[in-house]
């Protein structure tokens, strides 16, 4: 493989994370590639507080697929819409040609538009391992030549309609899934609260109630009310060899807090994880050396060290999103913080190390 200039990124391990759930049952330490080294310790306290719980962060995978949009033109409205029931009743013959177009590609679903004469499809496909991008892309332009060849009225329109929808914000993401859909769900006993994140649970509930929820409905965020995902899904995209642009539908998601009598239950729900263990940018040797000892080049069944990784990833956004929610609860924290970590590298690291913890 050819090397390139790497961009150095400074680069933490922190951690480790307890997680269980329908994919993994693990302790992992992640890699943080940032310049905002406060995001190491910050990330690190969440870990510490899914360490004092038994059962740790728990995360469900809900739902595994990469999406491709197309425009076909039509002859007119009506032909769009006979064209969408004949393509429903024709499904297995469609799964059957993005099968034939790759070894891991499946056909999982179809979506359709119809905008004047204009027919937006967008396919959705299982890609295994790896993020599925280009294996979307290959199967449909095979499905693409097919569809124009079977079903009569129809034209090339273009290869990507923008209903997938590819590194730019949407609603049918949120609504539909892109990527590895991960809901990850932590309950977190009184004493942790006050000892660990010096906060109480009726304080963060109240703020992720006030800042993420309505404070995003006054942004008009489109199906999103999170404090800040995309930090760190980059910094675990850029350690892993990902494409880093998928942050922008990646950080789409819901953040959910309840004070549970004293308890506080935090949730946080992401539909469009978009990562994978091989293709484009794995190779890499700092990317391969990171998901070997993420233990994602492990002998499983296609799909599985991608979703391994989905799930780590999520548990990571997790602990960063308690750790500053909490931050926040306290006047001046969040300031403290910043301060105390971005003016010392060396400060950042050696408190990841030994503690885990902003405290």
């Amino acid at each position: 493989m050819t090397e390139y200039p790497c961009a150095a990124v400074p680069l933490a391990w922190v951690g480790p994370i307890r997680i269980t759930g329908n994919t993994i049952v693990d302790e992992v330490q992640v890699p943080l590639a940032t310049f905002e080294s406060p995001l190491w310790p910050s990330v690190g306290r969440g870990a510490r507080v899914s360490r004092a719980v038994e059962r740790g962060i728990v995360a469900t995978l809900v739902d595994d697929r990469m999406s491709r949009s197309v425009i076909l033109e039509a002859d007119d409205a009506g032909t769009a819409h006979a064209a969408v029931r004949q393509l429903r009743d024709r499904f297995p013959e469609l799964a059957a040609v993005v099968s034939a177009s790759s070894n891991y590609a499946e056909l999982v679903g179809l979506h359709h538009q119809i905008t004047a004469n204009l027919l937006f499809l967008r396919f959705e496909l299982a890609t295994g391992d790896a993020a599925g991008h280009n294996m979307a892309t290959l199967a449909a332009d095979h499905l693409m030549d097919h569809i124009i060849a079977a079903v009569p009225g129809l034209r090339y329109g273009s290869i990507s309609g923008n209903y997938c929808t590819d590194k730019k914000s949407s609603a049918v993401n949120g609504i539909l899934g892109r990527g590895r859909n991960v809901v990850t769900e932590l309950l977190i006993p009184r004493e942790v609260v006050a000892d660990t994140l010096h906060t109480t649970a009726e304080r963060v509930a109240t703020l992720n109630v006030r800042k993420n929820l309505v404070g995003s409905l006054l942004a008009g965020g489109i199906r999103t009310a999170n404090a800040h995902y995309a930090n760190m899904l980059l910094a675990i995209y850029l350690a892993t060899g990902q494409d880093g642009a998928n942050i922008v539908e990646g950080s789409q998601g819901i953040t959910y807090a309840e004070n549970r009598d004293g308890d506080l239950y935090f949730s946080c729900t992401i539909p469009n994880l978009i990562v994978g263990t091989v293709g484009n940018g794995k190779g890499n040797r700092f990317a391969e050396d990171n998901l070997t000892r993420l233990g994602c080049r492990e002998p499983r069944p296609p799909g599985d060290n991608a979703r391994r990784l989905a799930v780590i990833a999520a548990a990571a956004v997790l602990c960063g999103e308690l750790s500053l929610l909490a931050a926040q609860t306290n006047h001046g924290e969040l300031m403290r913080a910043h301060l105390r970590f971005e003016r010392s590298t060396t400060d950042s690291r050696r408190i990841i190390d030994t503690e885990g913890t902003p405290s």
